[in-house]
């Protein structure tokens, strides 16, 4: 009753909630300690790394491919156009895209830029690691220190069948230290430059009802009125104390951390970019002045 008392309290002391704001897109990204410290292959790995922001629902990594896409998750993109998203390099550069193709299914995004980035990351020819292999990933996760990229290694831990969207999505399973934010990086088998999956979610331990009853809560509309927020619509809404109850549960739902993560297989890349070839630019082969450039920019990473 004491904790209910003193929540309470303090939310009468500061009426406005932000947890429903639209995402503030960060004004750069904070990679210069990682880049003085990473040696020259992690610094051409983070060159084709990207925090991606979509302003009116979230933020998540992306990674550009060698032929010249980039990739993330559906989820990250959310409700966004191309024009809306809006990509930042680790060396602070903003990346516009004229065409985004998604795979709900698959969980998969591919996002066409309206300028050519260079050449980034392959597809590994095969994406079946034998379990205690060593993996990595860069990314943002819960945009740590001012957004700044981080590594996480883990290992294979093995692989499952994901049918939750209708159909049969190979997944790797990997202990590892997968937070929000990582979801849409790389993964990586550690030492490669070599895309075998796209981090897609974290594993949460609680039981479905859990979930259920925090839904639930955040609906409620009614009842103790205890502030207000801005809609994703920038309306000004009522906030009832089951909703910021359902706000302050769902931040211990989703962040507790588990080291059990998921990578959508490379595979899975593969069949999206097969179905939706059409759609997406054909790869053309680097000239001399384009490799040129893309050494330049690694060089200027180094600096």
């Amino acid at each position: 009753m004491r904790i209910r008392i003193a929540l309470l309290s303090a939310l009468a002391l500061s009426p406005s909630l932000s947890a429903q704001n639209p995402v503030q897109v960060p004004a750069s990204v904070n990679s210069g300690l990682v880049m003085d410290a990473a040696g020259p292959e992690q610094r051409k790995s983070l060159g084709a790394i990207y925090l991606i922001v979509c302003p009116a629902t979230g933020a998540g990594t992306g990674f550009l491919l060698d032929s010249g896409v980039v990739v993330t998750n559906s989820h990250v993109i959310g409700t966004c156009t191309a024009d809306q998203v809006i990509g930042i390099t680790a060396a602070n550069q903003r990346i516009r895209f004229r065409k985004v193709v998604t795979d709900l299914v698959r969980d998969l995004a591919v996002l066409v830029p309206e300028r050519d980035l260079g050449r980034g990351f392959k597809l590994a020819v095969r994406d079946n690691p034998v379990p205690g292999t060593t993996v990595s990933t860069w990314g943002y996760p819960l945009l740590y220190d001012g957004a700044s990229p981080l590594l996480s290694v883990g290992y294979v831990s093995g692989y499952r069948a994901d049918d939750s969207r209708g159909a049969r999505v190979k997944h790797i399973v990997v202990n590892g230290a997968f937070n929000h934010g990582n979801s849409g990086g790389p993964l990586l088998i550690s030492r490669s430059s070599e895309v075998i999956g796209i981090v897609v979610l974290t594993y949460h331990f609680y039981p479905p009802v859990v979930k259920q009853a925090i839904d639930v809560l955040a609906k409620q509309n009614f009842g103790f009125m205890i502030g207000t927020r801005t809609s994703a619509s920038g309306q000004n809404e009522q906030v009832s104390e089951g909703q910021v109850t359902a706000m302050v549960l769902d931040e211990f739902y989703q962040k507790t951390q588990v080291m059990i993560g998921e990578a959508i297989c490379a595979s899975e890349l593969k069949a999206v970019l097969r179905e939706h070839s059409s759609e997406l630019p054909t790869p053309v082969a680097p000239s001399a002045a384009r490799v040129s450039s893309v050494s330049a920019q690694a060089a200027s990473l180094s600096r």
